[in-house]
């Protein structure tokens, strides 16, 4: 399942009434997942892309590391 869509841009310009140009961070809606609901229990998933294997583990901080 591809999520990726080429218009997502995390900066936008925003030209108020008095036409200055600036650059204001604006929240982008983002498909969001668990790492429970991703994870099931374990300590490492497996994750095909475009023909590759990626390993997502987690860490015993807690943290998350992808490796290829």
């Amino acid at each position: 399942m591809n999520t990726h869509n080429s218009n997502d841009f995390r900066y936008r310009v925003r030209r108020p009434d008095d036409m200055q140009m600036r650059y204001e961070r604006v929240p982008l809606a983002v498909r969001t997942l668990s790492s429970n609901t991703l994870f099931q229990g374990e300590h490492e998933i497996g994750i095909e892309h475009h023909g590759a294997l990626y390993r997502l583990k987690i860490t015993r901080q807690g943290k998350l590391i992808l490796n290829k």
